[in-house]
């Protein structure tokens, strides 16, 4: 597994930052299986966009979980950029770190590493923060992910005159109506029609700052008709054990994940 850490000057937000990825290579399962043909010209890898949460940044995953032992094991690339607390927002007058999670980061990533764009080779995840963060990604652009993962995280917020809930009014003064109230860009978005993607979302039972929200997104969502596949496991927290065991069965078990490189011709 090649762990890759890069600072580049990012264009949507305007200075450096920093994105942490994972790269699938030659591993010691490939060892024990006896494999010799790893390197393929023209193979590409399966995408997890792994966004952090809360007071963190490109390295949580990389410090507190297993994800490096996991992607190497499924051949997943996995890229974990930085929002320094932005809330995967856009700030009209400054860094837009949504359109950079959304637009520029996959864009360079693909121009640089064996990377697959197809939507069913690319996948949104998140916890807590980043469990927003992928909400909104996934609702806003089901044209890029084949599905979406949420740990510890959901809309929250108070119930509209309309008796919506929504979300948290977004960052740096962005009016919370039409596609910023989430809960009605959602019904937007699935009366369309859209080929949306589908949603795993998980939390502790005993995760008192994350719980009500998720209970309460999980039940708005298949109201509208989303596919969800939703988990809670007694006893955990808003806690890395919680997050390590949640995205090793995500990997594992949960998403559409081939576990295996995309050779040229399949």
């Amino acid at each position: 597994m090649a762990v890759i850490k890069m600072n580049f000057l990012s264009q949507a937000l305007g200075m450096q930052t920093n994105v942490t990825i994972c790269l699938p290579s030659y591993s010691f399962k490939d060892r024990m299986d006896g494999r010799e043909e790893v390197y393929v010209p023209g193979m590409k890898y399966q995408v997890l966009w792994l966004l952090h949460g809360g007071t963190g940044d490109d390295s949580d995953y990389l410090h507190f979980s297993n994800i490096t032992r996991y992607a190497d094991d499924n051949k997943l690339a996995v890229v974990m950029p930085a929002d320094f607390n932005a809330g995967y927002t856009d700030d009209p007058n400054g860094a837009k770190y949504y359109a950079f999670v959304t637009e520029e980061l996959p864009k360079m990533c693909r121009a640089i590493f064996p990377f697959s764009d197809k939507r069913e080779d690319n996948f949104v995840a998140g916890l807590s923060m980043g469990a927003s963060g992928t909400m909104r990604c996934a609702l806003d652009h089901p044209e890029l992910y084949g599905a979406a993962l949420c740990m510890s995280g959901g809309m929250r917020g108070p119930k509209a005159n309309n008796g919506i809930p929504h979300s948290p009014a977004p960052k740096f003064g962005q009016p919370l109506e039409g596609k910023y109230d989430t809960w009605v860009y959602a019904e937007t978005q699935i009366k369309a029609g859209l080929d949306m993607p589908k949603f795993f979302l998980s939390c502790g039972t005993a995760d008192q700052s994350a719980y009500p929200d998720y209970l309460t997104t999980v039940e708005r969502l298949k109201e509208l008709g989303y596919d969800v596949y939703n988990e809670e496991v007694p006893g955990y927290k808003h806690e890395w054990d919680f997050w390590d065991l949640t995205l090793r069965k995500a990997i594992n078990e949960w998403l559409p994940i081939r576990h295996s490189v995309i050779y040229p011709g399949e």
